[in-house]
C-alpha cells in the first residue's frame, strides 16, 4: 500500500505511471474477499484527499469514476484468480488498464470542466478526447501508454513476488516434514 501511495505522488513518477492499477488488480487476485476491496479503495481515498489538498482542489464528483474503474480492476482480479498463469495475469492486467483508461477518460470527456470545449459530445469528440485530452496537459495517449507500461511492470513484479513467496513457502514446508526413511531403524 505504501508503494501504491508513493507512486501516486506528483513528480515522483511520470504522469499516470503508477502501481495503482496493478495493485488494484492484484488485490483482487490475491487478497481475501473484504481486504481486496477495502485496502486498495481506502488507500486510494486517502491519497486522493492528500492529492486534492496538495493541489488546493476539492473532491470533484467526476473523480468517482476513478473509483468505478478501480472497482472494475479489483473485480477483474477476483475473476482471474490466483491460480492463473503468468500470461493470463498479465493479460488481465492489460485488459484492466484499457478499461481504466476508457472509463476515466470518458468520464473526463463528459464531466471535466477543463476539457477542451472543441471536444463535442459525439463519437468524433470522444475519439479526439481519448487521444488529445485536456489543454496544457500531455496528450491522453501518453497517459494510456504510461498506464499500460506501469500496469504490466508492477503486475509482473507483484505476481513474481507472490509466485516466489509461494515457492519458498512450499520449500520450507517440505523441509519441515519428517523424512519417512529416516524414521526407520535397522533391525
Amino acid at each position: 500500500m505504501v508503494a501504491f501511495a508513493l507512486t501516486r505522488w506528483p513528480g515522483l513518477m511520470p504522469l499516470n505511471f503508477s502501481a495503482a492499477y496493478a495493485l488494484a488488480f492484484c488485490a483482487g487476485v490475491y487478497f481475501g474477499k473484504r481486504t481486496a476491496w477495502i485496502l486498495p479503495l481506502g488507500t486510494l481515498l486517502l491519497t486522493d484527499i492528500l492529492l486534492n489538498a496538495h493541489y488546493g482542489q476539492p473532491f470533484r464528483s467526476y473523480q468517482l469514476f476513478t473509483y468505478v474503474a478501480y472497482v472494475v480492476l479489483i473485480a477483474l482480479g477476483r475473476y482471474v484468480g490466483p491460480n492463473a498463469s503468468l500470461l493470463k495475469l498479465l493479460s488481465g492486467s492489460f485488459v484492466g488498464a484499457v478499461m481504466f483508461y476508457l472509463i476515466t477518460n470518458t468520464a473526463a470527456w463528459f464531466f471535466n470542466p477543463f476539457m477542451n470545449p472543441e471536444y463535442t459530445k459525439d463519437l468524433t469528440g470522444w475519439i479526439i478526447a481519448l487521444t488529445k485530452g485536456t489543454a496544457n496537459w500531455p496528450d491522453t495517449w501518453m497517459f494510456f501508454r504510461n498506464t499500460l507500461t506501469s500496469s504490466g511492470l508492477f503486475t509482473g513484479l507483484f505476481v513474481g513476488a507472490m509466485k516466489l513467496s509461494e515457492a519458498v513457502q512450499e520449500q520450507e514446508e517440505e523441509s519441515a516434514e519428517p523424512d519417512p526413511d529416516a524414521a526407520e531403524t535397522p533391525a
